[in-house]
């Protein structure tokens, strides 16, 4: 069966789930989307109320009038206005967490996975060990944590009172948020005079040079939540340098950033006296993590 030339929006007696997927898949592609047959099922599937394995059982079925209708919607939005698929489905999965998301905070990414995976490096199976997330968002990265350190103590901060209210609805969903204290403000204000075994962050560090080089889906997630100023390395920097008026004695700093800032940010954790100062790469092969130790107690 060839895909209608038609579009959804013009009359045809009869339009089937993989009508629509081919027609849609097409002018995704057209239209320069990065993995086009994989949004048309994501967001036929959102329309009919359903999973994308329904999708393959039912490629034969008549899709109704006010079913198109909704999927049209959905494919204007993506298609013309790059909006990105998991704002129009309102969730993203996150290590295998299914997460509430809206344009208050950014789409969780795969690679933060790799901060996870640092962060549970360094924190132990056992033992009540204080955690804070400085710039949580939806709450990803605070409630994986939860989610494999149930014992732990984690306090997670925002500058943006919408993002935790929606970071709070995620945890309650997902029946995490027992040990888990979110604070409103700006990197450590939120917990002055505080001390923590773990400090975990993925800070803003895009670079505003880099601006106009950016997939449009971008436009539609919080610019605070992504540029830091001119080399995207500005809140890295108070990071780094605030992070040892928060850290106990042997505790870690556990940070997201790009490959090409790793350096600069490596030099500012050695300025600051943090210790065995490692990378960590992502599935793509990039560094995506710096991981660094403060001091035992009694020095080094």
């Amino acid at each position: 069966m060839s895909a209608p030339t038609q579009s959804p929006a013009q009359s045809q007696a009869t339009w089937t789930v993989l009508d629509l997927l081919k027609w849609t898949t097409s002018h995704f592609s057209e239209r320069g989307i990065e993995t086009p047959r994989l949004d048309a099922e994501c967001l036929l599937a959102h329309a009919l109320g359903g999973d994308r394995l329904r999708l393959y059982l039912d490629f034969d079925k008549p899709v109704t009038e006010p079913e198109r209708a909704r999927f049209r919607e959905l494919v204007k939005r993506r298609g013309s206005d790059r909006v990105p698929v998991a704002q129009l489905l309102g969730r993203r999965e996150f290590w295998s967490l299914p997460l509430r998301v809206g344009p208050e905070v950014l789409v969780p990414r795969p690679e933060t996975e790799t901060l996870v995976e640092a962060a549970l490096e360094r924190l132990p199976l056992e033992g009540e060990v204080r955690v804070l997330e400085l710039g949580t968002g939806s709450g990803a990265v605070a409630l994986a944590l939860a989610q494999e350190r149930p014992r732990a103590r984690i306090t997670a901060t925002d500058i943006s009172l919408k993002a935790l209210e929606l970071a709070r609805r995620n945890a309650d969903e997902l029946h995490l948020g027992e040990h888990i204290r979110w604070l409103e403000g700006s990197l450590f204000e939120p917990v002055e005079g505080e001390r923590f075994d773990l400090v975990v962050s993925n800070p803003p560090y895009v670079a505003e040079s880099l601006r106009s080089e950016l997939a449009p889906e971008l436009a539609h997630e919080p610019e605070e939540a992504l540029f830091a100023g001119p080399e995207g390395t500005d809140v890295l920097r108070q990071l780094v340098h605030g992070v040892s008026a928060v850290l106990e004695p042997g505790g870690s700093l556990a940070v997201e950033l790009s490959s090409e800032q790793a350096p600069v940010v490596e030099g500012w954790c050695r300025e600051v006296g943090l210790l065995d100062v490692g990378r960590r790469r992502d599935l793509a092969g990039r560094v995506r993590v710096l991981l660094a130790g403060a001091p035992p107690r009694g020095g080094v």
